[in-house]
């Protein structure tokens, strides 16, 4: 006898998705019927008034991200575990919003799980010694240069960079954190842009591993402050801490990383001498922060961030500029968005930016145990959260 699905589980699993009754319903093609509107239909099989046949069930394990069996257990599971949460989230960010975060932890997690056990697998699961390998009270100067000199960072390559555009400085770092061992992937939604996720909300996140260490940057922020939120997450790997961090740090331990990020991209000794900034206006200290931006590309929040700390600027004027600089930053972003839907065929193909997002890393490696046959096309999609039919494409030209 089939068991019978749990009302409360169809429930569940919609919130837990991020999705209000009237975005599942359109999702899950659940339309108007005999005078009832379909979110209202949906509100009836979640409260158990009507039985979901199976293709809606397969339907729902598609949209809400959840195995079928799911649906029949007795009781909806427990939440997944982010590890640490250290953020302190504004008032206005809703259930759905945590929901959105959950749903992306949860699939990352999956797909690092996939990426060990295939590791194992193969017999290359070589554990890495730096994670896990620092005690936070030995100061945020001695992690700085720990990873500096694990990863080969120079800060020269850095500045000069072998990508393009603002973000060549990161094309750098993440080759270095990938070389030696990191899985670094850029993701702000959940597939789509009514799923993006704030960087108040989510600025990146760390899951500590001893085979297969992943850390995640929300690309909804700036280009240039993906170097730092990199480096941030790189010390939680470091002090063996899973977790999400989120905009301003308001605990010990981001401040922490902060500060070791803040320290290997711009030394102190570079900003020593900015005493000028003390007292000055807004104005002055904002066209000073774009031109330190510009020469050490790093972002200018961070800038102010470490004129901050060294005490150069007062919280008032690190609360003010970085307000400014967010909404041109915010403006900007907007209308790169319209000229894009303006020139759609002159945009980047969804191959190199799904690339992008992905990281060689990963890339090479699917690449490689597809080629060896021990990766079929549909785990390799599932690693790379794409459909199976793009991942020859995909990982076409990967080296």
């Amino acid at each position: 006898m089939v068991p019978k699905v749990n009302p409360s589980i169809l429930r569940w699993a919609r919130e837990t998705a991020g999705l209000s009754v009237e975005d599942a319903a359109e999702k899950l093609g659940i339309g108007d019927a005999r005078g009832i509107a379909g979110s209202d239909r949906l509100v009836m099989l979640e409260n158990g008034e009507t039985e979901p046949s199976r293709p809606q069930l397969i339907k729902m394990s598609t949209q809400y991200r959840r195995p079928l069996l799911t649906f029949y257990l007795a009781e909806p599971p427990a939440t997944a575990a982010r590890g640490e949460d250290f953020r302190t989230l504004p008032d206005e960010y809703a259930r759905r919003d945590a929901a959105l975060v959950d749903t992306l932890l949860r699939e990352v997690r999956a797909r690092q799980e996939m990426v060990r056990s295939l590791l194992e697998s193969e017999e290359e699961a070589q554990p890495l010694d730096f994670v896990a390998s620092y005690d936070y009270r030995r100061g945020a100067e001695g992690l700085a240069v720990a990873i500096s000199e694990r990863l080969g960072f120079s800060l020269r390559s850095f500045r000069s960079g072998n990508g393009r555009g603002t973000s060549r400085g990161f094309a750098y770092l993440r080759d270095q954190a990938e070389a030696a061992g990191i899985f670094a992937l850029l993701i702000g939604n959940l597939g789509s842009h009514h799923s993006a996720l704030n960087v108040k909300l989510f600025r990146g996140f760390a899951l500590s591993d001893k085979v297969a260490p992943f850390v995640v940057i929300n690309d909804q922020d700036s280009d240039q402050a993906w170097s730092f939120t990199l480096l941030h997450e790189l010390a939680h790997i470091w002090l063996g801490q899973t977790g999400v961090s989120g905009g301003r740090p308001t605990s010990a331990i981001e401040t922490f990383c902060n500060d070791v990020a803040g320290r290997i991209l711009l030394p102190a000794a570079e900003i020593a001498g900015e005493v000028a900034l003390r007292g000055a206006s807004q104005e002055f200290v904002m066209a000073r922060i774009a031109q330190i931006s510009d020469l050490r590309q790093v972002s200018h929040s961070m800038i102010a961030y470490k004129l901050f700390r060294e005490g150069i600027i007062d919280h008032a004027r690190w609360s003010s500029v970085t307000a400014v600089f967010r909404q041109q930053w915010l403006n900007n972003k907007a209308a790169q968005r319209e000229r894009a839907r303006e020139n759609e065929s002159s945009g980047p193909s969804y191959y190199l930016v799904r690339r992008h997002r992905l990281g060689n890393r990963l890339l090479s490696l699917s690449k490689r145990m597809l080629a060896d046959g021990a990766l079929s096309p549909s785990k390799a999609a599932a690693i790379l959260g794409v459909k199976a039919n793009n991942v020859y494409s995909l990982t076409d030209g990967v080296a």
